[in-house]
């Protein structure tokens, strides 16, 4: 059984406090436009699929930054607002949070933008690890179950979690095809999240994923070779 995890709960002082942002956070990140071709063949990128726990801090880049949330959850059908991760019924109630050093932004699939939602670094909040905190960016899969009217109120959670598990297995594969490291985990700071991405009741982070470089001499079975021809 799944456990509830849309109740916040009472012991914020048991929350660690969040790191101060790494340079300015900007208000709004416009993107650039997701190119949707090219990296592997599909069955490259499954046999290359893997979790590492080793990053090197080096940033993406915003086309690289565009690319993998385009990949994890972006708009593939313009006249229907279809996404590349299936949502039971079209209710999308999965957002994805992007944490980055210089901030905290929630990602815009229509607008190919990043919109800050708190001027800290929050990735020490994304897990219980320390690889965690030296990937450059870690996602956080938000659901809110307002969304899914149309769904019983007692499967929504399961339904939310299908979502979020879809999302993560396009970053999986997107960071397979482009040669860059991932990790997922569902053990995260769920309260120190909820508060400091001020979500709102009925909201809730389901799951964080690490992506990044690799670290230097880490094992990449060559992908990152192939994704550059």
């Amino acid at each position: 059984m799944i456990k509830p995890l849309f109740r916040i709960g009472s012991a914020l002082r048991n929350t660690p406090a969040p790191r101060p942002a790494e340079g300015a956070s900007e208000p709004y990140i416009q993107l650039p436009a997701a190119r949707r071709s090219g990296g592997v063949r599909l069955l490259d990128a499954l046999a290359a699929r893997q979790t590492t726990r080793a990053f090197a801090d080096t940033p993406l880049d915003h086309q690289v930054l565009g690319d993998l949330l385009w990949a994890a959850d972006g708009i593939n059908r313009a006249d229907e607002g279809g996404r590349t991760a299936p949502s039971a019924l079209g209710g999308y109630e999965i957002d994805v949070d992007v944490l980055l050093a210089n901030g905290a932004y929630r990602y815009d699939p229509v607008n190919y933008a990043l919109v800050l939602v708190a001027s800290a670094d929050l990735r020490t909040m994304t897990g219980y690890q320390d690889f965690h905190r030296r990937a450059p960016v870690n996602l956080v899969y938000v659901a809110d179950l307002m969304r899914m009217q149309d769904i019983p109120h007692q499967q929504r959670e399961a339904f939310a979690y299908a979502s979020a598990e879809a999302i993560l297995q396009n970053v999986y594969l997107f960071c397979a095809s482009a040669g860059l490291a991932a990790a997922a985990r569902g053990w995260t700071n769920r309260t120190a999240l909820a508060v400091n991405l001020k979500l709102p009741v009925g909201s809730a982070a389901l799951l964080a994923q690490a992506v990044g470089h690799f670290a230097q001499n880490e094992h990449t079975d060559g992908m990152s070779e192939k994704a550059d021809r």
